[in-house]
């Protein structure tokens, strides 16, 4: 039998200073069962990064025709494509393709470095990407974070993002590979 998606439930809101875009969003994360908690929150870190009206998220990993999460215009086209972790090249070009802009958030301490040392090469070619490192330390704080039901704040100024719920926060300061 396979195991279902377990759902989260998140009333976020958003203070982009950087932007001037401040927002509330009442959000429903489905997460994968090989999902981990701290790729969970590093997909919603990319939601308050990018907050826009029409910003979704997809089916995620149970699809390898969708983004993370994407930006759609109201004509269909994909005015933004964001991907979290460690994706193939191939990947990242057919979001270049189909989209205006593309941004991944690379995470894991020993992981994306060696991901990025071997894919810079070839993925400085696309003019649309963007590419952030987000310190492990940082995504281990937002991972103790995650709860059935969360509500986050998120203030975002000069390029860092404050991340607090509860008694709990966290400073992010994402490392920009390639922008």
């Amino acid at each position: 039998m396979a195991l279902k998606a377990t759902i989260f439930k998140v009333q976020l809101q958003v203070a982009d200073m950087d932007r001037d875009h401040y927002g509330d969003y009442s959000l429903t994360l489905a997460r994968h069962p090989s999902e981990t908690d701290e790729r969970m929150m590093v997909r919603l870190l990319a939601f308050a990064h990018n907050a826009a009206e029409n910003l979704e998220f997809t089916r995620g990993l149970s699809s390898d025709d969708e983004a993370e999460l994407w930006l759609r215009e109201l004509n269909g086209e994909i005015a933004l494509w964001i991907e979290v972790g460690l994706p193939a090249e191939d990947r990242v070009r057919k979001a270049c393709n189909r989209a205006q802009k593309v941004r991944v958030y690379s995470y894991g301490e020993r992981t994306a470095p060696v991901w990025w040392r071997k894919q810079q090469a070839a993925l400085q070619r696309f003019d649309k990407l963007a590419v952030y490192y987000l310190p492990a330390d940082a995504c281990a704080q937002l991972a103790a974070m995650a709860e059935r039901t969360m509500n986050l704040h998120v203030t975002i100024q000069d390029g860092q993002l404050w991340v607090s719920s509860g008694d709990a926060s966290a400073e992010v300061v994402p490392e920009i590979w390639k922008q």
